[in-house]
């Protein structure tokens, strides 16, 4: 029981440290903005399921790509390429996130369109 409460102070301490990259907050308040548009658009349960599921792994990438520039900075602070591609690497597996999500809205969106 003690190692599911210091694992879940971990968590929060995630929580709290992610809250202050801005790449986070903002994808927190488009996911404010987005979500509750899931309650009007005339789209199969599942399919709303799967935006929620996709929404959620973006969060969830852009968590790692936060890790691995915070490893990376922990490492050195010296300018490396392999320190940079480390880090391009990250920022690019978020983009692909984004693009799979935006795919995803607008095909739901289009679906809510049709006759």
């Amino acid at each position: 029981m003690l190692r599911i409460v210091k694992a879940a102070k971990h968590s929060y301490d995630g929580f709290k440290a992610l809250w202050f990259e801005k790449a986070f907050r903002q994808e927190i308040y488009l996911g404010i903005v987005l979500l509750p548009f899931l309650f009007v658009l005339h789209i199969s349960v599942m399919l709303k399921l799967l935006l929620i599921i996709l929404f959620l792994l973006l969060l969830v990438v852009e968590t790692l790509n936060s890790a691995i520039e915070a490893v990376v900075d922990r490492v050195s602070l010296e300018i490396h390429p392999l320190s940079k591609l480390a880090k391009d690497f990250g920022s690019a597996a978020v983009c692909l996130m984004l693009i799979i999500n935006v795919i995803a809205w607008t095909y739901s969106v289009y679906l809510h369109f049709l006759p």
